[in-house]
């Protein structure tokens, strides 16, 4: 056999099946639910996985506002953001945040675990987050998925 046959198969945007998949956030602590949440975005549930395509499937978050938080990361913890002048660093605690909008929480800590490329931004246009239980995707018929953590 010639072994410049075999051909490896990969997926694009034609050839990729994409399903909607619901996860509710209040399953685990925020960082278990956002890692589970990047690998399926990213689509390495799957055994088609390309890693420079975009073959995850969308996301639909429910109960952003149920997120935990282990220990006492609610006051200790806080995210940094620099509006580009001199002194211009501004912190803010998880609980200022989450006060702010609740959906930010959760996606603030998807997105630090995607790739920080081209492909990251489109796989984060993926990703919806909602802080009740209702959502207007009901006519994709999304599976359920509860997280073994």
């Amino acid at each position: 056999m010639d072994h410049l046959s075999y051909k490896t198969l990969t997926v694009n945007k034609k050839t990729a099946n994409k399903g909607w998949v619901i996860i509710d956030a209040g399953q685990g602590s925020l960082g278990r639910v956002a890692s589970e949440i990047a690998k399926i975005l990213k689509g390495k549930h799957k055994p088609s996985y390309t890693p420079f395509a975009d073959c995850g499937d969308n996301v639909i978050v429910i109960n952003a506002d149920d997120t935990r938080f282990t220990g006492r990361k609610w006051d200790q913890k806080y995210y940094l953001t620099h509006t580009g002048y001199p002194g211009g660093q501004k912190r803010t605690s998880p609980r200022e945040l989450k006060a702010k909008s609740s959906t930010l929480l959760v996606e603030r800590a998807v997105r630090g675990m995607l790739p920080k490329n081209r492909l990251g931004r489109e796989l984060f246009r993926n990703l919806h987050v909602f802080a009740g239980s209702e959502h207007p995707f009901a006519a994709q018929q999304p599976k359920e998925l509860t997280l073994n953590i």
